[in-house]
């Protein structure tokens, strides 16, 4: 049975559900949900296809090298556990290898590439090059593959913070053969224009049921341009916010995209739904 819902960017197979993992599918399942867990380094972008292939009715893969993991960073106990034996896959500047990632790439289960972009929030700047060149390469690969591209951008603090829309946006211009998706969208109204206009659509995240900051871009957006995701473990909608977010709450912002919009529920679920099969070629 297809899903009702799709949360089009999860990370269920992050450490922070290594106690619990198979429940927190399970309740997707129960809710109607289908999930896309989102590849972010090597051994999280394999993870993430054999949680596809386990899961095949309910799960898909995209397989990529997030920007903060070119380079060294913090260590994220939610994706890569606390204990000693997590801290060997800290952020230590890994190299995108094009050949690992397309033997990934080629899977049945795998549906898109990423996620990959640029990250200029904690961005020293000797190390934008190497974001800029290993989103290069995997716009590259996307081409190469034919499947579409899961952005992920993120402008610097203040207003001396750098602007990755802007850049992401002039590399994906010139060089992507494929669409895709701007994950967990935070810019403006004209950042959003550029994006859709180049034929991607914008998805977003429980934020939407604690601010009003994206209502304008939520409201302009067309309806089949739009997508709906967790990004579980972190960012959890209002009910459950100061939890850990899971697939199954996607359900709640589906429900606050029909009420910024003004829609009604079941149209606006519909869509959504519809939405994902067609970006990531499920069927």
């Amino acid at each position: 049975m297809s899903p009702a819902y799709f949360d089009i960017h999860a990370h269920t197979h992050f450490a922070a559900f290594d106690n619990d993992r198979e429940s927190v599918i399970l309740r997707a399942q129960e809710a109607g949900v289908g999930m896309v867990n989102v590849g972010t380094q090597q051994v999280k972008s394999r993870e993430a296809v054999e949680l596809a292939h386990k899961h095949p009715e309910f799960c898909w893969a995209t397989v990529g090298l997030h920007p903060i993991h070119t380079s060294k960073s913090y260590h994220d106990v939610q994706e890569l556990g606390a204990g000693e034996d997590a801290k060997g896959f800290v952020s230590r500047g890994e190299v995108f290898d094009y050949d690992f990632y397309k033997t990934l790439a080629l899977d049945p289960k795998v549906v898109g590439i990423g996620e990959c972009g640029l990250d200029y929030y904690r961005l020293e700047e000797d190390t934008k090059q190497v974001q800029l060149e290993a989103l290069e390469a995997q716009i590259a690969l996307a081409n190469e593959v034919g499947k579409p591209l899961m952005l992920h951008i993120r402008n610097g603090r203040g207003a001396g913070g750098g602007a990755a829309y802007d850049d992401a946006y002039e590399i994906v211009k010139a060089q992507a053969k494929v669409k895709g998706n701007v994950h967990f969208f935070a810019g403006d109204w004209p950042t959003a224009e550029k994006f859709l206009n180049l034929g991607f659509t914008l998805s977003f995240t429980g934020v939407l049921t604690f601010t009003h900051d994206y209502d304008e871009v939520v409201q302009r957006i067309p309806l089949d341009m739009i997508m709906t995701e967790t990004d579980c473990p972190y960012i959890a909608p209002t009910p459950y916010r100061g939890k850990r977010n899971e697939p199954a709450y996607v359900v709640e912002i589906v429900k606050k995209i029909a009420e910024i919009k003004g829609l009604d529920f079941e149209v606006t679920r519909v869509a959504l739904r519809e939405n994902a099969h067609r970006v990531w070629n499920i069927r």
